[in-house]
């Protein structure tokens, strides 16, 4: 089981945002990042979904106001990347867009847009030695900031690659939600993926 983040460790850059009406009404709360502000990586998912109000903690950003809290996506990245040499300690965990989209729908350009200054303003406080983005839009967000586009996300993963624009190189990985569709097609077991990561990360960080 990975460590739950402390609370004191939720960054809030905003008392309220209402840049998006939609998420703004769906939300229940905004998920914004945590972790330490020296991690040695900065996380980014794609959204907080709805969450699950009768779980006991891992009860999802849109409820606990922190990213990657779930008791399905939040806990699976956490330990993937703990497993890979990343724990607790190492990582500050966001998202491209911190208010859950109704429906559980994907994000729209516009509010990645909205979002995106956010995330920028996260990524230069840390100072990661790598961005670790967990899915398409997440992973398109930040490529975003250099006007690059993904050819085929899945080829992307694995595949570091610098943005300019942060000073920082980037490595895609799965969305932990359909890790487990996608991990057979690329190639890998959990075992294998979890290696695949600490040496494509370590790459980065050595670049």
């Amino acid at each position: 089981m990975p460590e739950f983040p402390d609370d004191e460790s939720r960054n809030a850059l905003a008392d309220e945002c209402r840049r998006c009406p939609d998420l703004a009404e769906s939300r229940t709360c905004i998920s914004w990042g945590n972790g330490p502000l020296d991690a040695d990586l900065v996380v980014v998912g794609e959204a907080p979904a709805e969450g699950d109000p009768d779980a006991e903690r891992w009860r999802g950003g849109n409820l606990t106001g922190m990213a990657y809290t779930s008791r399905r996506s939040g806990r699976k990245v956490r330990d993937l990347l703990a497993d890979a040499g990343y724990g607790h300690d190492a990582c500050y965990v966001t998202n491209a867009v911190k208010c859950h989209p109704p429906g559980n729908r994907d994000p729209t350009d516009a509010e990645l847009a909205n979002c995106r200054p956010y995330l920028v303003g996260e990524i230069e406080a840390v100072d990661p030695d790598v961005v670790v983005a967990t899915g398409k839009h997440a992973t398109e967000t930040v490529l975003a900031l250099d006007e690059t586009t993904l050819d085929g996300f899945l080829d992307s993963v694995l595949d570091p690659r610098r943005s300019e624009a942060l000073d920082v190189p980037v490595v895609p990985l799965l969305h932990p939600s359909y890790q487990e569709v996608w991990l057979s097609r690329l190639g890998y077991d959990r075992e294998g993926y979890v290696a695949a990561i600490a040496e494509a990360v370590g790459r980065a960080a050595g670049t």
